[in-house]
């Protein structure tokens, strides 16, 4: 479940037009929506900024960013049984059933939608304690990652705007 908090800045009490996205989870039906609030943002004219931490790094790692899946296990939203999702091959199966309803809608794979995202002026962050805990390189990461930042750096980018966790 994806939480809202609206910062105020303490000298206007004003909300900033900053948005920043904290993307938790690394699977196809989080990271889409995350990008499309992203680009969505953008679009409106705000300064967006994306944070990729724990799962969520999936969508900026070389290796994964192409192969995002629809988790089928814990997915109430899936239109089966959940216990189904435990059985061989219905991750894949969910998977392309995601993938073909998004090609029906002409909705853009992930890769399109970072593209979009950067060329709208979405910077993307990276979480340096998940890199170091996980033990990803810099090097495994997508080159429209702008940066590697800790949780100091991602608050202070939030600070007067709105903050949306994923």
């Amino acid at each position: 479940m994806a939480q809202v908090t609206q910062l105020k800045t303490e000298e206007k009490g004003e909300q900033t037009d900053r948005l920043l996205i904290i993307l938790s989870k690394g699977s196809m039906d989080m990271v889409a929506p995350a990008f499309m609030i992203a680009t969505t943002g953008a679009t409106m004219g705000r300064e967006v900024h994306m944070f990729f931490t724990f799962w969520g790094m999936n969508a900026i790692n070389k290796k994964t960013v192409n192969s995002l899946k629809v988790a089928s296990v814990g997915n109430p939203g899936l239109p089966m049984p959940n216990i189904l999702g435990m059985i061989p091959g219905m991750t894949a199966m969910a998977t392309r059933m995601m993938n073909g309803r998004a090609k029906k809608a002409k909705m853009p794979s992930i890769p399109d939608m970072i593209k979009m995202a950067k060329d709208l002026g979405v910077r993307l962050h990276a979480c340096s304690t998940t890199m170091e805990m996980m033990g990803t390189p810099k090097e495994a990461l997508i080159p429209e990652v702008d940066d590697v930042v800790g949780a100091a750096t991602m608050l202070s980018l939030g600070e007067g705007g709105q903050i949306i966790f994923i």
